[in-house]
């Protein structure tokens, strides 16, 4: 059975058995699904497993999952969503059309969720680098003295143990002799296993001549016996590490003996059929079933991952022992079926920050079926494990000197700090820097447009798009450009403003104002100009004016300013793409030596690693969760008011960018 086969029978058991069936054909994919009749098209395509834009969760007021009614009867609700080119078409949206009959659907280009550009590199820093290295040891010729070393002691170690036999001077219990010969390996103060082995062990031992592998997992402050097996078979010992991010997943495949990375697999997050940013999904898990929908899509993909991992190394789910995951509190509480409601209800308190270290099938990942899973621990609800993944890895917490590390996203966190204090703050961006909220945005998939340059004589706009293709739309990065090049043409004003009187076609007036022609729809890859509204710049300038406050902010409440910082760290997908300099023009980064930023990748990944690897980092999460403080900028009265100055080209004081003024003659 296929998972597009288990996605069906899943959602069609939860629905009335004697209701009429439909069957539904979705194009360009070819794929069918039977769903009782009055479904909506949104529902059935996740059933089928096609995956559609829907960044609303289904409310119908975000317009992005057009489709068209090639055959059958679809009853839709009116949502102005639609221009009346598109309805004659016959466009609906399929979050708000129920089918009452068997229908075919085509799914547009721009409507669908092609192959993205996801992040898979490990963070490359410092820490990273020495991970495991000895003091003295020799690497790229560089004697290694003074780096922090995390120890090699995995979520879960196999010991190969020859037991001696009970004798009447050694009669004591085959449990206790388990336990002896561990700890004669190993120093293990308290070690403990469930009555499942205790029930198997006898005869184990026996039959396996005394000779059995011990499967030892870090759990919960205890070494755990998770697993007893006969014979050797320390040798076969992997886990995984996971980055569930908001949007995309990603699974690395580790040999836990070897600590070497074996293989990394990413895809995006489904969830975001649910909607596209966490207060979405949160209010979605409120619905009748919602909870239990968000938490098998996120499952489903991370156990594919592994699949795709386990059989591309000839490894047996089996062999495959823990499961390491960092990911923002949201998506922490929805792997674990943990109802994040209160996460966005004042004061804000997730029900847990650290949770507890469970068997992985208890939460439906499908490793050795004694295999443990640990998910990395959170600050608040809005600074997530992924941030304290990003900390770990990069090492701010033991630099001497002050850093900064900046994940952008619908949320941006920050953090500030180094080995005597760390402060961290989320602020909220919006969808913009997601492809979301925007006219012509879209995620960052083949066709996104992710670089532009604007000619100031002639306003030519030249691009490049993810993957070589056809413009489809706009990514995050590729706003960053555009905003950038438009107040460096002089096609805006500081304030954001489109300027009317321009000797240029690209200038018009749009449905909801003026706008500026980047690609005529001749060229792109949907049969629509892709164009930049002013509605779209006013919420970019809010964007970037979000994360460079809450910046600023967490400087002022240390009595630092922002020139005092001596590295600042772009974690993350949208930050690894970042253009700098223009990111420096628009005022999202602080006009600093360029060479004080550096992009360090998967941050989240690497630390999800470092913790899978060694019991050691793990540990240091915690220390590094308890060491942050959390500024709640959403009650703090500075943060308006430093904001306001934020909603400028670069900002209001434009003496803060002085090599923005010399750069692009600003007044």
């Amino acid at each position: 059975m296929t998972t597009s086969d288990c996605h069906a029978s899943l959602w069609l058991a939860r629905n009335d058995r004697d209701m009429a069936n439909c069957t539904i054909t979705f194009y360009p994919d070819n794929k069918k699904v039977k769903v009782p009749k009055g479904t909506d098209i949104l529902n059935a395509a996740i059933a089928a497993g096609v995956y559609i834009n829907s960044s609303c969760g289904g409310e119908g007021v975000c317009g992005r999952c057009k489709v068209i009614v090639k055959k059958g009867e679809v009853v839709s609700e009116p949502t102005g969503r639609l221009s009346k080119e598109e309805l004659q078409k016959g466009y609906v949206l399929a979050c708000c059309s129920t089918i009452h009959s068997d229908v075919e659907i085509e799914v547009p280009p721009g409507s669908r969720l092609k192959k993205e550009q996801i992040l898979t590199e490990e963070a490359k820093v410092e820490r990273l680098a020495g991970l495991f290295s000895k003091a003295g040891e020799v690497e790229k010729g560089i004697e290694i003295k003074e780096r922090k070393i995390f120890s090699h002691s995995p979520l879960a170690t196999k010991l190969f143990l020859k037991l001696p036999p009970p004798t009447l001077k050694d009669n004591i219990s085959d449990l206790e002799r388990l336990y002896r010969e561990v700890r004669r390996k190993l120093e293990i103060p308290i070690v403990q296993t469930g009555l499942a082995n205790v029930k198997k062990m006898g005869r184990l031992f026996r039959e396996s001549n005394w000779r059995v592998t011990a499967l030892l997992g870090k759990r919960n402050g205890t070494t755990e016996v998770v697993l007893i097996e006969p014979g050797d078979t320390s040798k076969r010992n992997f886990g995984i590490a996971v980055d569930i991010g908001t949007t995309s997943i990603v699974a690395q495949l580790v040999d836990l003996n070897t600590r070497k990375t074996l293989g990394t697999k990413a895809t995006h997050n489904r969830q975001v059929s649910y909607g596209e940013d966490v207060i979405t999904r949160m209010i979605y898990a409120k619905r009748k079933d919602g909870l239990e929908k968000l938490h098998h899509v996120v499952v489903d993909t991370v156990n594919e991952l592994i699949s795709v991992l386990s059989t591309e190394h000839q490894i047996s789910l089996s062999e495959i022992t823990g499961v390491m995951c960092a990911g923002n509190m949201t998506m922490s509480h929805l792997l674990l079926r943990v109802d994040p409601t209160y996460l966005r209800r004042e004061p804000y308190v997730p029900t847990a920050n650290f949770m507890p270290v469970i068997r992985a099938a208890e939460a439906g990942i499908k490793i050795n079926p004694r295999g443990l899973l640990a998910c990395l621990p959170g600050v608040s609800s809005y600074v997530g494990a992924d941030i304290v993944a990003g900390v770990l890895a990069s090492g701010i917490d033991e630099a001497d000197k002050l850093s900064m590390l900046i994940d952008i996203g619908t949320n941006g966190e920050i953090v500030l700090g180094n080995r005597e204090w760390l402060v961290c703050c989320s602020s909220s961006a919006g969808p913009a820097f997601e492809g979301s909220g925007v006219r012509s945005g879209v995620r960052a998939m083949e066709g996104a447009i992710q670089k532009i340059e604007i000619d100031p004589e002639d306003y030519k706009v030249k691009y490049s798009t993810i993957g070589g293709a056809k413009p489809i739309g706009i990514c995050g990065s590729g706003y960053i450009d555009t905003l950038a090049e438009l107040l460096k043409a002089g096609v805006i004003e500081r304030s954001g403003k489109i300027k009317e009187n321009l000797n240029t076609k690209r200038v018009r007036k749009g449905e909801e104002g003026l706008e500026f022609v980047l690609v005529w729809k001749r060229d792109s890859g949907t049969d629509e100009d892709i164009v930049i509204t002013q509605a779209d710049i006013t919420n970019l300038i809010r964007s970037k004016g979000a994360i460079y406050t809450a910046a600023d902010i967490l400087a002022k409440k240390t009595n630092l300013e922002l020139k005092d910082i001596n590295k600042i760290y772009l974690a993350g997908g949208f930050g690894n793409y970042l253009n700098i300099e223009k990111s420096i023009w628009i005022g999202l980064l602080p006009d600093l030596d360029r060479k004080k930023f550096a992009f360090i990748g998967n941050s989240s990944l690497a630390g999800a690693k470092f913790a899978l690897l060694s019991y050691e980092a793990t540990m240091k999460t915690r220390e590094i969760a308890k060491k942050m403080t959390y500024i709640e900028l959403s009650v703090d009265p500075s943060f308006m008011n430093e904001y306001t100055g934020a909603l400028f080209l670069p900002h209001t004081d434009i003496g803060r960018f002085p090599t923005v003024i010399k750069k692009l003659s600003l007044k």
